[in-house]
């Protein structure tokens, strides 16, 4: 079987190597925060000290992090990927990051003789967990072939949107709607509280009507409990949406209703919402109404 060295265990990267390690690959992991590898190792991973020592001797190697600096600290330098890789790995990187760094990602390691994929991912934590991710491939359509199986493994559906940098350009047009629609339904909601509608029954007509959504479905009882445990953060939504604003000045795309689901994402981080899930933002709404949504 293929051997994998897995970069990246947070709430994302740590559910996905956990399924690869259920379905015998041999699997070597690292983290920054070494203590989130405890769990894997004791599942059956092999701990690397360095991102270069997990990227040795691995004929895959999947790195799954935050953001574009991060991502830089990955593989660069002397304990870097690039640093360790053999010619003919194949590098996955599923992290959300600009696709200007993706191009330069996927030519750096064709230097080394290696194939690139950029295969971000959607579907939160519960999805990372019961192994049904969604992914979004940039990339040779027959490197993709040839490491499906791990796709198959860590998701349910795989979509090759072209070459490299096209996964990440869609990962940024996916999550602006994510992020629109979860403000969509936090004002909805707060409509409907501030005159006095019981929320079960208006999340009932929501999910039974036209304004039904993955945001009603995914985050709906989330609002009426309060329950802002972390399934996709605040955080990492307002990162996203930050390199969508970047990706569409540059293009020239107008995009207006980014800038403002940009704008209340940011003031939720003011607000200290960021490492609490993303319809955290829903409280900017109970503040301006004065009152809860739910319970």
């Amino acid at each position: 079987m293929k051997k994998i060295g897995f970069i990246g265990l947070g709430t994302m990267g740590a559910p996905m190597a956990a399924n690869l390690l259920k379905q015998g690959y041999p699997v070597t992991v690292y983290n920054r925060t070494a203590s989130k590898a405890a769990a894997l190792a004791s599942q059956g991973a092999s701990l690397a000290a360095t991102p270069r020592e997990a990227a040795a001797g691995a004929d895959v190697i999947i790195t799954m992090v935050s953001n574009d600096a991060s991502i830089a600290a990955v593989y660069e330098g002397p304990d870097g990927v690039l640093a360790g890789m053999r010619p003919g790995t194949t590098v996955i990187d599923c992290s959300t990051i600009s696709p200007a760094l993706v191009k330069k990602l996927a030519a750096d390691v064709t230097a080394l003789d290696g194939a690139f994929l950029d295969a971000p991912v959607t579907g939160s934590s519960p999805a990372a967990i019961d192994g049904t991710l969604l992914f979004m491939v940039g990339g040779s359509a027959e490197v993709l072939a040839s490491v499906m199986d791990l796709f198959e493994t860590m998701g349910k559906k795989v979509l090759h949107m072209g070459e490299n940098g096209s996964g990440s350009v869609a990962k940024l047009a996916h999550n602006t709607i994510v992020g629109i629609n979860n403000l969509a339904l936090a004002e909805g909601f707060a409509i409907a509280a501030k005159s006095g509608l019981p929320p079960d029954l208006f999340l009932e007509l929501v999910q039974l009507g036209s304004a039904g959504s993955k945001a009603a479905e995914l985050k709906g009882r989330k609002i009426i409990e309060h329950d802002f445990t972390n399934q996709f953060s605040l955080a990492l939504m307002l990162k996203d949406l930050k390199l969508a604003s970047a990706l569409t000045d540059g293009s020239d795309i107008p995009s207006p209703m980014l800038s403002l689901a940009r704008s209340l994402f940011q003031a939720g981080q003011t607000q200290g919402y960021g490492e609490e899930d993303l319809s955290s933002v829903v409280k900017l709404y109970e503040g301006w109404i004065g009152q809860k949504i739910g319970d």
